[in-house]
């Protein structure tokens, strides 16, 4: 079939408590074998808190691979079989202390396509009510607050440079006319 890869063998090389990897051989449409290394993982969510003004709410936190502060949205991973709207309304609540009475899905964005089954959930959630932080014990990261308009050209500038996060910026500045 056109466009289509049939696994062969799969062989898992890696279990881990985020990810798992396999070494696949796949057979592709002209008959021929390739090997496919995957990554699989549950997923995650992000959300982009937006105030009455307009304003939203980024993370800076270290990110290990990069040995940088990046600015994200608020974001987490899905557990195996989590709902994704209630896990984005959990790490909502846990990195800025926000609760929302609006809560608009996004869509859903794959980020690394050739070697991850890595699905990203997008919402953005308006009509925000404010408390407290409860961040998990090993998580370190602060809030801030800062004009979607000036998020918009941050994105485009690269400024922001996490991917989930340029997306709902931008998805959410479309919704909003901004």
């Amino acid at each position: 079939m056109h466009l289509q890869e049939n696994t062969v063998s799969s062989d898992l090389i890696y279990e881990g408590p985020i990810f798992t990897i396999t070494h696949d051989k796949a057979e592709l449409e002209n008959g021929r074998t390739a090997i496919r290394d995957v990554l699989h993982h549950n997923g995650g969510v992000c959300v982009i808190p937006v105030t009455e003004n307009n304003e939203i709410f980024l993370v800076r936190q270290f990110r290990y691979p990069f040995h940088t502060v990046t600015r994200e949205v608020p974001a987490g991973k899905l557990e195996k079989g989590e709902d994704h709207a209630e896990c984005g309304r959990r790490e909502l609540l846990e990195e800025t202390g926000c609760t929302c009475s609006e809560y608009i899905y996004l869509g859903e964005m794959f980020p690394t396509p050739a070697y991850n089954t890595e699905i990203t959930y997008m919402y953005l959630a308006k009509g925000l009510k404010f408390s407290s932080q409860n961040l998990d014990p090993d998580e370190f990261l602060d809030v801030e607050r800062i004009s979607l308009a000036e998020a918009v050209k941050q994105v485009m500038d690269g400024t922001i440079r996490d991917g989930k996060t340029q997306i709902a910026i931008l998805k959410a500045a479309r919704i909003l006319g901004i």
